[in-house]
């Protein structure tokens, strides 16, 4: 049965169900543990990719790994600019991801893996134009950009060799645990 939320958008299952607690939990911290065996790798990270995986598999409750996986960072490396980034910007591409979930063309996801990437930095800006105004963050995105291209074909890459083998995977592994 479908509840209404305060949104009037209907919603199957508005709570979380112990499995489902135990499921995004693993899911949060393999993302935040894949992202820190890969970090030798310049600005290539998988965190993309389940950011996408999330939002097409779970709907909205992609929010709790998601958050769980930010959570996880601020533990680890402490309180800092980024971190404020950080929880904007996953949600920025949970929405995209959310907005054209039906579509199964792996090139759609890599060039939206790809264009997060790239764009990166720039979704970035808004926290740098707080500290230090408008020419300060354009800088300092200017300046990022080199960074921003290694990351844009990582994503590009890994959302293209495995988003659809994991996407099926995922959502068959899910649809076992209802």
């Amino acid at each position: 049965m479908a509840v209404c939320t305060s949104w009037c958008i209907p919603v199957a299952k508005p709570h979380l169900t112990l499995r489902e607690v135990a499921l995004f939990g693993m899911l949060g911290a393999l993302t935040f543990g894949a992202k820190v065996a890969m970090s030798a790798l310049p600005n290539i990270e998988p965190v993309s990719l389940m950011v996408m995986l999330f939002a097409t598999v779970f709907g909205w409750k992609c929010l709790y790994p998601i958050y769980l996986y930010v959570a996880m960072e601020v533990m680890l490396y402490g309180i800092n600019l980024w971190n404020i980034n950080y929880l904007y910007v996953w949600l920025i591409l949970a929405l995209c991801a959310l907005a054209v979930r039906q579509v199964k063309s792996p090139w759609l996801w890599a060039l939206l893996s790809g264009a997060f990437g790239m764009a990166f930095g720039f979704l970035c800006c808004p926290v740098y134009i707080a500290i230090g105004g408008a020419s300060y963050a354009l800088r300092w995105w200017l300046a990022g950009i080199v960074y921003d291209i290694p990351h844009a074909v990582g994503n590009f890459v890994i959302a293209l060799l495995l988003f659809t083998p994991l996407r099926k995977l995922l959502t068959t592994l899910y649809a076992r645990m209802q």
